[in-house]
């Protein structure tokens, strides 16, 4: 292949590296937003999505780093570029997993602060009652799942 080909070919592959950083960025920052506006129910309808484009990310990343050449004849604007985006795209990349684990903390704490008012509630229950008979407990269960 020659050098002009190569170049072009490098060029076209770092404009679509930058346009797939640049709309994985897009999307994190709006589930961002909702998260912020605490409305974490908003992300669910386009988590495949931003799942779709991250699996695609992590793909086109890892194609890079196994073959860093392929990239090296393009102009040396274009990969500065893409540093750019890159830069861009962890910086809002950290924000959102701090917004994530605090929405993750919050839902926890409710969920046990739920099980531990219901479990309050119930009282407790005594085995025997004053006949020698034992005493009718409450049914219902409570499940608190620690690994969600």
């Amino acid at each position: 292949m020659s050098e002009a080909a190569a170049a072009l070919n490098a060029s076209a592959r770092l404009r679509q590296l930058i346009d797939l950083t640049q709309r994985l960025t897009g999307r994190l920052s709006t589930e961002l937003a909702a998260f912020e506006a605490r409305r974490p129910q908003d992300v669910a309808a386009s988590l495949a999505e931003t799942q779709d484009l991250a699996n695609l990310y992590r793909r086109e990343s890892a194609q890079i780093k196994a073959h860093p050449a392929s990239l090296a004849a393009a102009p040396s604007p274009e990969r500065m570029a893409l540093v750019e985006a890159t830069r861009a795209f962890e910086a809002v990349l950290a924000r959102h997993a701090r917004a994530v684990e605090a929405a993750r903390l919050i839902s926890e704490g409710l969920v046990k602060a739920i099980a531990a008012e219901v479990t309050s509630q119930r009282g407790t229950p005594s085995a025997y009652g004053a006949a020698g008979r034992a005493t009718q407990a409450d049914a219902r269960a409570v499940a608190l799942n620690r690994t969600a």
